[in-house]
């Protein structure tokens, strides 16, 4: 059975053309990408040490081979620290709780007064798995009619993979499904993004498992939204990691004067307020 920094490195090996590495061409290959064979040499490590990684029968590189396939591969820093991250799960360093429960939702009362002080600019409060905690009046306006804020306890992850208007919401739909799924690897604790993605999984289907799978570290660029209104709205992220409680708060802040006009019309005739969710 494979595991998560087995299936990284082979989905990585597999991307790579040897041509872009300088290697030379040595006729077909049986699969896609990088010999597993180069990519041990440039690692340093033998062949059959690589392949028990890759086949998860070895769970505890060292941090010189993690760091030596890093090198090999071409990690960017994202990545390099992906790779780490798995590597510590598949070793146990990160060692799941036999019965996982959600992680706690509560915001810190100094985060709701900046969101407040934010105000009416789009911001939220969410974690890793997605969970929307609390938000802004303006980021009510800009989401309502979404189906995003219908739940009692929103979470960005399930509404877009099972929500259908999620697909036409988000313009770039593909870009966003994978940025949730690859949060789940970050969540508060292995076992709370297991929680979420075990059930998540049987609701989402195939799709979500196999983005899941494939680490591939998302780009994170403008947010395109095509509104209810009939606006289409470009929404540069910026965001500030809350350490202590594993949160994060998202600012989103318009990417040219047309989703700013926009934005500022949503917001007008809005009566929202701050929200937590708890």
């Amino acid at each position: 059975m494979g595991t998560p920094l087995g299936d990284f490195i082979r989905v990585k090996r597999d991307s790579i053309q040897p041509e872009s590495l300088g290697l030379p061409d040595r006729g077909r290959r049986r699969a896609p990408g990088l010999r597993r064979s180069d990519l041990a040499a440039r690692a340093g490590i033998s062949v059959e040490y690589l392949t028990r990684i890759e086949q998860g029968r070895d769970r505890n590189p060292s941090v010189a081979v993690v760091n030596a396939l890093a090198d090999a591969l071409s990690l960017d820093p994202s990545e390099r620290s992906h790779l780490r991250y798995l590597s510590k799960i598949t070793g146990g360093e990160c060692s799941a709780h036999p019965r996982p429960t959600p992680p706690p939702r509560d915001v810190r009362p100094s985060v709701l007064q900046t969101l407040r002080l934010l105000e009416p600019g789009i911001a939220l409060v969410t974690n890793r798995l997605g969970d929307v905690l609390a938000y802004t009046g303006a980021y009510e306006a800009v989401m309502r009619g979404s189906g995003l804020l219908d739940a009692d306890a929103p979470n960005l992850t399930r509404y877009a993979f099972t929500d259908p208007r999620a697909r036409t919401f988000f313009a770039d739909w593909d870009d966003v499904a994978d940025e949730q799924a690859f949060d789940l690897w970050l969540g508060p604790a292995v076992e709370n993004s297991e929680w979420l993605s075990a059930e998540l999984a049987p609701l989402a289907g195939p799709d979500f498992t196999r983005r899941l799978n494939r680490h591939v570290v998302p780009q994170r660029g403008a947010l395109r939204l095509n509104h209810p209104s009939g606006s289409e709205l470009r929404l540069l992220r910026v965001t500030f990691e809350l350490t202590e409680e594993a949160q994060q708060l998202v600012v989103h802040l318009p990417a040219d004067e047309g989703t700013a006009q926009a934005v500022d019309q949503l917001c007008r005739h809005s009566h929202g307020q701050l929200r937590a969710i708890s």
